[in-house]
C-alpha cells in the first residue's frame, strides 16, 4: 500500500473516530483594553507541521475540487497558507474566464460581518452607541424598542424584507433600495408582517436588520456605505479585490449559477446591501480575518462584544453574537463563523481563534456541499464537527427568495459582462505526491489534534444569505 492511499485511510479512520451624516452624541464602545495585546510569540510552524496539516488539508478538499464544486479555497493557519486552490469558470456553464486569485465572489451573508463590524467601529469612535434606538438614527423609524444592537444580535422582531416585499403587486422590475425597505416599514407599522410586535424576545435571523444598519452606517458617517466599507477597510488592508456591488459594477460582478449551469437572472431585492452584495476573494477574506486578529482595528473589549451569544432561550450549542455565527461547543471551544447563500453563491468563513487557524470557500454554481467545509476544523483543535450539520439557514427562518410568492424572481435587465482572461499562477509546495497551492508566511503555531470525520445523511437547508 503506497504512502498516499494509507494517509488518506488515516484521515478517514481518524474522521470517524471523533466528531449623510449628522453628529452624534454616544457612548463610546468597551474601553477595558483600548488597544488589544499583541499576539504572543511562540514557535512558528515548521516545514513537517506544516507540510502536515496541507496533505490532510489536501485529502479532505481535493475530492471536492474533484467534483462540481466551482470556485476557491483557502485554508491558514498562524500565518501560513496550507492550502490556496481554485477551480472552474467565471462562467461555468460555457466554460469561459478560468477562475483565479483575483477573482471575487458574492459573499452572501457572510457581508453582514463588515456591516457589524463597522458599526462596532462607528461605536468604539465614540460616533453611536449600540445601546440606542434606531428611531434615533433613523427619521420615522416606528419601533423605539428596536436598538442597533438587537439589529447587530437579530433579536429586533423585525421578519424578513426579502418575504414581505416580493409579494403580488410589488414592482418587481425596478431595483429595490434599502431606503426603500426603510420607507416600506415606516408606511406599514402595525403590519404584523414586518414586526413581530416585541423586540428582544427570540432569535430572527433577517436581513431587514442588516439592510438598516447600512442605513445607519451612512447616516452617521456620512458616506455611502460602500465607500465607508472601502476607506475604513478594504483600502487600509489591501483589499484590492473587494468591493460592495452596486448598479455601477453590473459589468465587472460575476454571475452565479443553478446546478444545471443556467445563470441565476439579476432581480429586484439584488441591490440591497448591508446583508449582502460584498465581493471578495479567498485571499482578501484571509486579510480580514488577520486584520481581526491584529489588534490594531478593534479594542478587546469590542472584539468580545462581537464574540459573545446573546440567544439563549433554546438549548444547543448555535448562538449568535454581533455580526458573527458561533458554535459554543460543550467542551468550552468556540467556534466563529458565517456561512452565505445568495442564488447560486455559497459561501464559507470559519474562524478558529484559539488556533488562529482559518477556512474560506466560495462557490458560485450552487454547491451546497461547500458547508461540509466546517469539519476540517477537528485538524486545528477539538471542535467536534465531524457529525454537526454546517448548511447555512440551519435553525433560522428562511432569508432568501425560497418560499416567495412570486415563484421564480423576475430578471432585472442587466448590463453584458465583459470578461477579461488572468493568468492564474500559484506557489506550490510538495506534500508526498501532492502539489498544494501555498504561500508561506512565518507566524506562531503548534501541532493540533486529528480530524475526525463521519459520514452525515444531508438535508436540504434553507436557503439564506
Amino acid at each position: 500500500m503506497n504512502g498516499k492511499r494509507l494517509g488518506y485511510i488515516v484521515l478517514s479512520v481518524s474522521l470517524t473516530i471523533v466528531s449623510c451624516g449628522q453628529a452624534q452624541t454616544a457612548k463610546s464602545g468597551p474601553q477595558a483594553d483600548t488597544l488589544a495585546p499583541a499576539p504572543v510569540a511562540v514557535p512558528a510552524l515548521t516545514g513537517p507541521e506544516a507540510e502536515r496539516y496541507t496533505v490532510m488539508t489536501e485529502h479532505f478538499f481535493d475530492p471536492m475540487l474533484a467534483g462540481r464544486f466551482n470556485g476557491s479555497i483557502l485554508v491558514a493557519k498562524n500565518g501560513v497558507v496550507l492550502y490556496e486552490k481554485y477551480k472552474g469558470f467565471r462562467d461555468p456553464r460555457h466554460h469561459q474566464d478560468s477562475i483565479t486569485s483575483h477573482t471575487a465572489f458574492h459573499l452572501a451573508s457572510i457581508s453582514k460581518t463588515f456591516t457589524a463590524m463597522s458599526v462596532l467601529k462607528l461605536w468604539q469612535d465614540g460616533k453611536l452607541d449600540i445601546h440606542d434606538p434606531v428611531s434615533k438614527y433613523l427619521t420615522g423609524f416606528p419601533y423605539p424598542a428596536v436598538t442597533i444592537q438587537s439589529l447587530l444580535d437579530h433579536r429586533s422582531g423585525l421578519h424578513n424584507y426579502v418575504h414581505y416585499m416580493d409579494r403580488p403587486g410589488m414592482d418587481r422590475h425596478t431595483f429595490l433600495r434599502n431606503q426603500d425597505v426603510l420607507q416600506y416599514i415606516i408606511d406599514h407599522p402595525n403590519a404584523r408582517e414586518i414586526f413581530s410586535g416585541q423586540a428582544n424576545r427570540h432569535f430572527e435571523y433577517s436581513n431587514t436588520n442588516y439592510a438598516l444598519l447600512a442605513l445607519v452606517i451612512e447616516k452617521v458617517s456620512g458616506l455611502p456605505y460602500p465607500d465607508y466599507l472601502s476607506r475604513t477597510f478594504f483600502q487600509p488592508l489591501g483589499m484590492q479585490d473587494t468591493y460592495v456591488c452596486t448598479a455601477t459594477d453590473s459589468g465587472r460582478s460575476m454571475l452565479s449559477y443553478y446546478q444545471s449551469g443556467r445563470p441565476f437572472p439579476m432581480q429586484f431585492l439584488d441591490q440591497v446591501y448591508g446583508d449582502k452584495n460584498v465581493y471578495s476573494t479567498v485571499r482578501d477574506m484571509y486579510k480580514w480575518d488577520q486584520a481581526l486578529r491584529s489588534g490594531q482595528l478593534f479594542s478587546k473589549g469590542v472584539l468580545d462584544s462581537a464574540y459573545s451569544g446573546y440567544s439563549f432561550e433554546k438549548p444547543g450549542q448555535h448562538n449568535y453574537g454581533l455580526g458573527w455565527r458561533m458554535l459554543l461547543i460543550p467542551n468550552g471551544k468556540k467556534l466563529i463563523y458565517h456561512n452565505g447563500w445568495w442564488h447560486g453563491n455559497r459561501t464559507v468563513f470559519v474562524r478558529m481563534l484559539d488556533e488562529d487557524a482559518t477556512i474560506i470557500a466560495l462557490s458560485n454554481n450552487d454547491y451546497k456541499n461547500v458547508y461540509s467545509a466546517k469539519r476540517l476544523c477537528d485538524l486545528f483543535g477539538d471542535y467536534r464537527q465531524g457529525s454537526e450539520r454546517f448548511d447555512e439557514g440551519e435553525n433560522d427562518s428562511a432569508d432568501s427568495t425560497a418560499g416567495s410568492t412570486s415563484g421564480e424572481p423576475t430578471p432585472v435587465e442587466r448590463k453584458p459582462v465583459v470578461h477579461t482572461v488572468v493568468h492564474h499562477r500559484v506557489h506550490t509546495v510538495t506534500a508526498g505526491k501532492k502539489t498544494a497551492a501555498t504561500t508561506r508566511k512565518t507566524v506562531a503555531g503548534k501541532p493540533a489534534p486529528a480530524v475526525h470525520r463521519k459520514r452525515t445523511v444531508k438535508k436540504k437547508p434553507v436557503q439564506s444569505v
